[in-house]
């Protein structure tokens, strides 16, 4: 089964769709993280779920 690690990030109501838009590209190119979901809240308020898969390495003798 694959194990993913999240991250929140929660944009307020005057940040702009560009903007954040911007810092979503520049965490999953840097970051390797995907977007995951993005809940947009009655108030303006934008929360954005991201995750990345979790490698494990494995001994080898």
């Amino acid at each position: 089964m694959t194990e993913y690690e999240f991250q929140t990030l929660t944009f307020p109501r005057e940040t702009s769709r560009s903007d954040v838009r911007r810092a979503l590209a520049e965490q999953a190119e840097y970051g390797h993280w995907e977007l995951y979901r993005v809940r947009l809240y009655l108030g303006g308020m934008r929360r954005t779920w991201l995750r990345r898969k979790i490698i494990r390495v494995r001994r080898t003798l």
